[in-house]
């Protein structure tokens, strides 16, 4: 079995306590991950402050052949990165290698965007108390970014938070999800291989807890999470002033109106419900349909789920693969069967084998039930009527979270009065919310997070806007 240690301060640094990273199909042990301690973080903090002084003076022109480089790297181990991703996190294999896809084009539209953090001139002469005074401000890197992975995008997600930190000239410390380090791990070789300055990058394996002490140190300047809600919100209440990025769960809804293309919907909500087995915070959780076509429409979705093949994420064919671990599937299996309880019905789905949970479709559920909730994050969706649309946006509305939505209808009117009263990050037209292009701006409203990723919006997260002001009056004449 494969050890694979710490990198910190760019090199590799064994430690005595490893953990085994197991493939969520059979549960057998397929690495070892040696892990950070207390004395390991503080020394991470420590070269990323040094590197700091060598990244923040890099050329934007640098910065990006760096980043182009990564992103060369990154196609040229394509193979064996997703291999990593199928055996560590139980992806599908054509999922896996889109991710892989995905995150070579994040940091490459990252070193585009380093040529491109533009400052402004703004004119302060307009009474005559300013006359005279012309401001600029311009964006500077921020400091040392804590990057914290969830498990179920480790190599894509590792690159919002490495490519944008590093294009924006910080230092990076990348804590990677306990189940799916590895990828995280390479992504570091491959970043000091391309040539970022070797004390701005660490990457350390260590277990939740553990990663407190990151978040709490003053040196870091910006802590930017991916992950669950309860764990994010806690994590900014210890962060201290530090700046904090949020990218949390929801339980994202479709609208699927009396005009869409119900066949075109029904087939993009199989694939936004179940891709992944659900584990993806955008996933279709909730599917609000007009009741003049409720039936016609839950038909169609229920024939996309039948196709759906579940099994061994190595074959090829399958499209539902397992969830990261038992605990995991057995916590959305209570909820289902806590739903049926309740007066749900299972029209599709409903068991669980191992950690395969088959795609499961609902009906008759409640906007109480946790299926509904919650953010079940498996392969789960539940399908309820509505009679007038004003209606189907309160439903979408309904509970804490609000990161993306999906409608499908030909209405612009209807499209532009759910832009304005969804409260959600991101409203997907004629698509599931489960979509995403990585250069968009993407984050949640309400309890689904707090600032914003994608290469861009992320440089202007790590960076700070300083302004400048120069009084023409004080010149030597």
């Amino acid at each position: 079995m494969k050890i694979y240690p710490l990198i910190i301060g760019g090199e590799k640094t064994k430690t005595q306590e490893i953990i085994k990273v197991r493939f969520p199909y059979t549960n057998d042990a397929y690495a070892g991950v040696c892990q950070a301690g207390s004395a390991e973080l503080d020394l991470a903090v420590e070269t990323a402050c040094r590197g700091f002084e060598t990244t923040r003076h890099l050329s934007s022109g640098r910065r990006a052949a760096i980043l182009h480089r990564m992103a060369n790297l990154i196609h040229e181990r394509s193979e064996e990165l997703a291999e990593v991703l199928v055996m560590e996190g139980g992806k599908t294999r054509k999922f896996a290698a889109t991710e892989v896809s995905r995150a070579e084009l994040t940091v490459r539209t990252s070193a585009e965007e380093a040529k491109r953090v533009y400052g402004e001139i703004i004119p302060l002469d307009w009474s005559d108390e300013t006359e005279g005074r012309t401001g600029f401000f311009q964006r500077f890197p921020l400091g040392p970014v804590l990057g914290i992975v969830p498990f179920n995008f480790p190599l894509n997600l590792a690159c919002h938070k490495l490519a944008p930190a590093i294009a924006a000239g910080n230092s990076i410390i990348l804590k990677p999800a306990t189940a799916t380090p590895i990828s995280g791990l390479l992504l570091g070789e491959i970043a000091v291989d391309a040539g970022v300055p070797k004390e701005a990058v660490s990457v350390v394996p260590c277990p939740g807890e553990m990663a407190e002490q990151l978040v709490k140190d003053p040196h870091i300047a910006y802590l930017s999470f991916s992950g669950s809600c309860p764990i994010g919100w806690y994590l900014r209440s210890i962060a201290g002033r530090k700046k904090v990025g949020l990218e949390l769960g929801g339980n994202a809804a479709v609208i699927v109106h009396e005009d869409a293309n119900l066949a075109y919907a029904a087939q993009k909500i199989a694939t936004g419900g179940f891709i992944n087995a659900g584990q993806v915070c955008i996933s279709v959780q909730r599917v609000f349909v007009h009741r003049p076509v409720y039936d016609q429409t839950l038909q169609l979705i229920l024939s996309a789920v039948q196709v759906l093949k579940t099994g061994d994420p190595r074959d090829p064919a399958t499209d539902v693969g397992p969830m990261i671990n038992r605990e995991k599937a057995d916590e959305a299996y209570c909820k289902v069967k806590e739903a049926e309880q309740q007066g749900a019905k299972i029209l599709a789905g409903g068991t669980l084998d191992g950690s395969l949970f088959a795609p499961t479709v609902l009906v008759d559920t409640t906007a109480a039930m946790r299926v509904n909730s919650e953010e079940v994050f498996a392969p789960v969706i539940s399908v309820t009527p509505y009679d007038e649309f004003p209606e189907a946006i309160r439903l979408a509305n309904t509970g804490e979270y609000g990161l993306q939505a999906g409608i499908f209808t030909q209405d612009v009117t209807r499209v532009m009065q759910a832009f304005s009263a969804l409260e959600v990050g991101g409203v997907q037209v004629n698509d599931v919310p489960t979509f995403r292009s990585d250069q968009m701006p993407y984050g949640g409203a309400k309890g689904s997070g707090t600032g914003r990723e994608g290469p861009r919006y992320a440089i202007e997260e790590m960076s700070a806007l300083r302004l400048m002001v120069i009084n023409h009056a004080g010149r030597k004449k």
